[in-house]
């Protein structure tokens, strides 16, 4: 597909290889500077499946270095404080060392993007890699944190556990059985309680439906999300799909995943800013839809 032919509501299109900044009227600009000082700006991009083999189905594996590429030159524009990668950077090899090669390649291109990072685990990272080695990978010191930038509180959740508390590894798991075990949850609840900001949180598998895409015990998850009461939204990927749900005064964003489809018009990506007023804008790119959050 000629990119020049992407959606008029998508921001961005390529023109001989290079990043053009569509023209958009009066009432579809954002109302807030480029990385204002009140406010912090993100980087986002989910499910790049990247792998040097051919496409299958919908999936374009190698073509998520290019839509990549796409993605860091506008961040390049925004100048994000950091970048969060939610999960499935890369797609299963039938062995370690094929694997890394993948991680170290995508990453290679990822890295370069923003010093300041953030990677979620998500099933395919470990499918045929152990967690520590994905980490080892990146650069990453654990698989679910927390940090404080601004006025907000960021958690990266881990929900690649399975219900008998087991880490996935090594084609250990059905990606259906994705939990967040007790002593995470314990965690969860300390560092929730702990905090007063603003609180955003990243998972890659959905902790808000009860399907094959979601997270076998959400509804406890939930439950700890919401007894703080300052968990403003949470972002997440794996069913490759624009999703939202609000429950009990959070918002679960689905953000759609770059690997799906062929062509630089089906690719997506977005940038979030967050207000010191704990105010949400999520601005979509290609097929990544719009959100605003208050």
């Amino acid at each position: 597909m000629n990119p020049a032919n992407a959606p008029l509501t998508r921001r961005t299109f390529i023109q001989n290889g290079t990043l053009v900044l569509a023209a958009t009227s009066a009432s579809s600009l954002p109302l807030y500077a480029a990385n204002a000082d009140s406010e912090l700006c993100v980087g986002l991009v989910t499910d790049l499946h990247y792998a040097d083999k051919p496409a299958g189905g919908s999936r374009h594996y190698r073509e998520t270095l290019g839509k990549l590429e796409e993605a860091a030159l506008q961040f390049e524009r925004d100048q994000p404080d950091f970048v969060v990668e939610l999960g499935d950077l890369i797609d299963a090899a039938d062995s370690v060392a094929t694997e890394q090669k993948y991680l170290r390649t995508i990453n290679q291109k990822f890295s370069s993007i923003c010093n300041s990072r953030h990677y979620v685990l998500g099933n395919h990272c470990v499918d045929t890699l152990k967690k520590q080695e994905f980490l080892d990978g990146v650069g990453q010191e654990k698989s679910f944190y927390s940090f404080d930038q601004g006025d907000y509180h960021f958690v990266v959740l881990d929900s690649c556990f399975r219900s008998d508390g087991v880490a996935y590894e090594r084609k250990n798991f059905k990606w259906t059985d994705a939990n967040i075990p007790a002593e995470e949850l314990e965690w969860l609840a300390a560092d929730l309680a702990a905090t007063a900001k603003h609180v955003v949180v990243f998972a890659h598998q959905r902790i808000d439906v009860n399907n094959s895409h979601g997270v076998r015990n959400n509804a406890e998850v939930r439950n700890v999300l919401e007894k703080t009461g300052n968990v403003k939204a949470v972002f997440q990927g794996h069913s490759h799909q624009n999703d939202l749900n609000d429950i009990n005064g959070i918002h679960y964003c689905t953000l759609v995943a770059m690997v799906e489809g062929s062509g630089a018009a089906n690719n997506g990506y977005s940038v979030l800013r967050l207000a010191a007023d704990g105010t949400i804008r999520l601005s979509g790119f290609r097929n990544q839809i719009d959100r605003d959050f208050s």
